[in-house]
């Protein structure tokens, strides 16, 4: 499975950015996906996920009600809408993939992982 993350981009605090994985490998529909950022000197944080159905998301509360994660599964694509953002925000997201909700729910870990996308948010 391979994922490609694209998007990231310098941006003004209070703007907006849209993320994209593209999957190629595995269908989309049958993973979990999900956003998970690493900001310069700190730990990988999980971001955002979504279930295989599309039907459940779950944020986390650091981006809660500024962020949007959506999928395509015609595109095989999912996407990271990111609003109001803010210099917290800056960090390198990465999109991943998990056949098990637990995985990444539960655990904040992935079976399969993209390379980075840079977001830098100035103030």
């Amino acid at each position: 499975v391979q994922l490609q993350a694209s998007g990231g981009g310098l941006v003004q605090a209070g703007g907006s950015l849209r993320l994209s994985c593209a999957v190629a490998g595995r269908t989309v529909s049958r993973n979990v996906m999900g956003w998970f950022r690493q900001a310069l000197g700190k730990e990988r944080e999980f971001v955002a996920l979504i279930s295989s159905s599309g039907g459940s998301t779950y944020y986390a509360d650091s981006v809660k009600g500024r962020f949007t994660i959506s999928r395509d599964n015609a595109k095989n694509t999912v996407y990271l809408q990111m609003n109001s953002l803010n210099s917290e925000d800056t960090a390198d997201y990465y999109c991943a993939a998990a056949a098990e909700f637990v995985t990444m729910y539960h655990r904040h870990e992935a079976d399969y992982w993209g390379q980075g996308t840079l977001v830098t948010v100035s103030s």
